[in-house]
């Protein structure tokens, strides 16, 4: 069967009224938990894993309704961005520095419409980049052995620390620190028990969801406990609340050009939208030139960041398809989610369960459609939610996410560590350092265990195996071009601060 036999498989699974509704009910539910400032698509897919187990929702619909809150998170976090600038999320950092000059000016609700049009634009260029080149990719991934995967994961580990900004070294840490606690547990092979503290509770090791609630959820509270405000008014939409047709030509260009860079963004590992929307803004801003007004309300700087998010956030989802590698933090996520249904993403994902992966990627242009009707007219409604203050936002994240955990053993052990990882995290965040690459180095510790010993079981102890293929000695390459990143980054920036003394 070729590729449009296979999507339109994938379309007879996700036009079924049962995934019709879930699909709905994602986009629903991750557009409000994207709209109110410091939750996320991580906390949205987090909170929904155990309740979607609890349903006994068949495996094709537990992924179809965490994509759609994947993709809801990423429409609503806009929201608070344009009308409060307070970025709902790490990626939407980059929309207030157009949409919110672009509210004040009293042009909301054509920022709104416009955002969540390039969003729309954005995620239907990476889709349609996933039914073209996401199969191609699986079929050359079935080439690669233990050696290879352990050779991509490192890599995958390399690339957030040479794409972290100005802090890839605490990036490295954050991703050190989870490789760590993947060790936890049981050893596989000896059974000895290893960093458990002689506690029968971590023979098992961490539990995926107790870490991820624990850093996320529980860090967040407390973040939330500190605020003695509840943040800026939010600003009205006045005049028409749609963009015209001179507006979307004026950025037709601008969400071809970054949706196609999204979707590159997205696909490597650990890039991620938060990279994606930075990355397409400076481009577009060289672009523009002296005829931008970047910073001050062009709808450009605007168009630019939204298209980039909602193409990276479908990127991100073919490195965990094709290769078993999470392109971002919440992909991570969504691989503890699957686990949970004992299916292992990979290349043979394609073969063995074209129903869940084909399904999936149908759902994905079901649910932009959605979300692109839902978000327009409900601009006002959604900006009700924003004003729920934080004595009562605290209590009901606390009590979703002690449920979230007791559901998974129903011990009182797993509570006491997600708290204890919950304040760790706390204190990480206010130390600046990142905790998506902790997520990362946490999933794909135990697959680079793994993968290393049957790459040297294979070869017999001789670490030869690890660059004797031609696959391996490339992604070794690129490894070394994504660790020179952070220095070359350095040296210019010592360079120009010795050019600089000098012209003193």
């Amino acid at each position: 069967m070729d590729t449009l036999g296979y999507l339109g498989q994938g379309f007879g699974v996700a036009l079924s009224p049962y995934n019709l509704v879930t699909a709905l009910c994602g986009s629903l539910i991750g557009t409000v938990v994207g709209l109110l400032p410091g939750l996320g698509p991580i906390n949205g897919v987090a909170l929904l894993i155990p309740i979607a187990f609890a349903l006994g929702l068949p495996p094709e619909s537990a992924l179809i309704l965490l994509a759609a809150v994947y993709l809801g998170c990423e429409y609503g976090g806009r929201i608070s961005s344009i009308l409060l600038n307070i970025p709902g999320e790490a990626a939407t950092v980059m929309t207030t520095l157009d949409g919110y000059p672009m509210a004040r000016k009293g042009l909301a609700g054509v920022a709104l419409s416009l955002s969540a049009w390039s969003s729309f634009i954005g995620a239907f260029i990476a889709t349609c980049g996933m039914v073209l080149f996401a199969p191609l990719l699986a079929k050359w991934a079935i080439a690669f052995g233990p050696a290879e995967y352990f050779v991509l994961m490192v890599f995958a580990i390399v690339c957030l620390g040479g794409m972290a900004g100005d802090k890839p070294l605490k990036t490295f840490i954050a991703a050190l620190i989870g490789l760590f606690l993947s060790c936890v547990g049981i050893d596989a092979n000896s059974g000895v028990y290893r960093f458990t503290g002689d506690s029968v509770n971590l023979a098992d090791g961490i539990q995926f969801v107790v870490l991820v609630l624990g850093l996320f959820s529980i860090s967040e509270i407390l973040l939330l406990l500190e605020k003695t405000h509840h943040g800026h008014q939010a600003v009205k939409a006045t005049g028409r609340m749609l963009f015209n047709l001179k507006e979307a030509a004026s950025v037709f260009w601008v969400n071809i050009r970054c949706g196609v860079l999204g979707f590159i963004m997205g696909v490597l590992p650990g890039a991620g939208a938060t990279l994606a929307s930075a990355v397409a803004y400076m481009t577009e801003k060289r672009v523009a030139g002296a005829s931008g007004k970047f910073g001050q309300g062009d709808k450009r700087g605007l168009a630019a960041p939204e298209t980039a998010i909602g193409a990276a956030c479908c990127g991100a989802l073919v490195p965990m398809l094709t290769l078993g590698v999470p392109g971002s933090g919440t992909t991570a996520v969504m691989i503890g989610a699957l686990t949970l249904y004992n299916i292992t993403p990979g290349p043979l994902l394609f073969q063995q369960q074209p129903d869940i992966v084909w399904g999936l990627i149908a759902s994905l242009f079901i649910a932009n459609v959605m979300l692109l009707i839902l978000n327009v007219p409900m601009v006002r409604l959604f900006t009700r939610i924003l004003a729920v203050p934080n004595w009562a936002l605290v209590p009901v994240i606390a009590i979703i996410t002690a449920i979230g955990v007791y559901a998974v053993h129903a011990t009182t052990f797993d509570l006491f560590l997600m708290i204890g990882i919950g304040i760790f995290g706390y204190i990480l965040r206010k130390l600046d350092f990142p905790l998506s690459p902790l997520l990362l180095g946490f999933i794909l510790g135990g697959l680079m265990e793994q993968n290393l010993r049957r790459a040297l079981s294979i070869s017999n102890g001789g670490l030869d195996i690890l660059w004797s293929s031609p696959i391996s000695m490339t992604v070794w390459t690129l490894t070394a071009v994504m660790l020179a990143f952070p220095l070359l980054r350095i040296w210019r920036k010592r360079s120009l601060q010795r050019r600089a003394l000098a012209d003193v």
